[in-house]
């Protein structure tokens, strides 16, 4: 994994025009936050923005991968994808698919949780 200074500046730059965005280190990589929304995740010099059911075919329909967090278990996957270098490259059009991410990542915070039981918990009935 690993970000760089410069490529983390150089997205920091291109990502001007979208709001208030800071990074905040993490894990060898580094989250990407607007308005303190994390929507985006930079890992081994690669942005990947989060993507939702709307958007997810933007990235798939390019052969984009979703960012898989452990190299020794590629099974797992994130609701992240990695950016195409031509949106990369254009700020106007890389703020506009950031929006998107920073709306499906304001969605999914909305979104109530499934509750969930913990192994080994059963609902006991009197009796």
């Amino acid at each position: 994994m690993g970000v760089s200074r410069d490529y983390l500046a150089y997205i920091l730059e291109q990502l001007t025009e979208l709001g208030q965005v800071r990074s905040q280190r993490m894990f060898g990589a580094a989250g990407i936050y607007c308005d303190e929304i994390f929507f985006a995740i930079i890992s081994a010099d690669t942005l990947y923005l989060r993507a939702d059911a709307a958007s997810r075919t933007d990235f798939t329909s390019r052969g984009m991968p979703a960012f898989r967090p452990y190299a020794d278990r590629p099974e797992i996957s994130m609701t992240y994808y990695e950016v195409p270098a031509e949106v990369l490259e254009d700020a106007a059009q890389l703020v506009s698919w950031s929006r998107r991410s920073v709306a499906a990542a304001r969605a999914a915070t909305r979104a109530p949780r499934p509750k969930s039981r913990r192994p080994g918990h059963r609902k006991v009935r009197g009796g």
